[in-house]
């Protein structure tokens, strides 16, 4: 996964919009914005804040590489139009883990209150209840008895209560983990205490043949 990302991809997009017409382009070289390019420059200024954060994800995941998982970024379900942010395949063929990247503000802190997870005091649990969904769309359209679909959360900048929160949502068996970025990875590396290669390597080629690359169009 490079810089170019999908949330670097729809940044890009957004930009190019507002500035589409010949004399937007000609403002914009003169160094004038309107309203339009001004609301569409806002926008992309959080898509790339949110890209900067999967591509800290994606360097910090590459350790689990040496591990025997096997990991994908910015995917799609067939017939979808949403993106999965990172998939990852446990060594031991028994797990898929769908993994949300978020980047919330640095000085609010990410917690539960009243059984939901919010940003200070900003509701959030919309974003946990999309990742959940996600694995369940991720669950029914591999079909595979035995191998368990695991929803994560991983946040960066917000300090996560803990390092982890464990958020319920309707619809989901089992608890949505909600990570700080120091506890991914150990909690990952200590999930499988076996491997199975053959097993691992089945799993894999389904997800692939399941989950195809996110394209960003203008």
């Amino acid at each position: 996964m490079s810089t170019q990302n999908s949330a670097a991809a729809r940044a890009a997009v957004l930009r190019r919009r507002a500035r589409r017409a010949l004399w937007r382009r000609l403002l914009a070289l003169c160094g004038v914005r309107t309203a339009a390019m001004r609301r569409a420059d806002a926008s992309a200024a959080r898509w790339e804040h949110g890209a900067a954060g999967e591509e800290t994800t994606v360097r910090m995941l590459a350790a689990l590489k040496a591990r025997g998982w096997v990991i994908r970024h910015d995917l799609r379900l067939r017939g979808r139009r949403f993106n999965v942010d990172h998939v990852l395949c446990s060594p031991c063929g028994t797990a898929v883990v769908v993994l949300d990247t978020k980047s919330w503000h640095r000085g609010r802190p990410t917690s539960l209150i009243r059984g939901r997870v919010c940003c200070g005091t900003e509701d959030r649990h919309e974003q946990v209840e999309k990742v959940a969904k996600y694995a369940r769309l991720v669950e029914a359209a591999l079909e595979l008895p035995g191998v368990a679909v695991w929803p994560l959360l991983v946040v960066h900048g917000s300090p996560v209560a803990g390092g982890q929160l464990e958020a319920r949502v309707q619809g989901w068996d089992g608890p949505v983990y909600v990570l700080s970025p120091d506890r991914l990875v150990p909690r990952l590396a200590g999930a499988p205490k076996v491997r199975d290669p053959r097993r691992a390597a089945l799993v894999a080629q389904r997800v692939d043949s399941v989950l195809l690359p996110y394209t960003e169009t203008a």
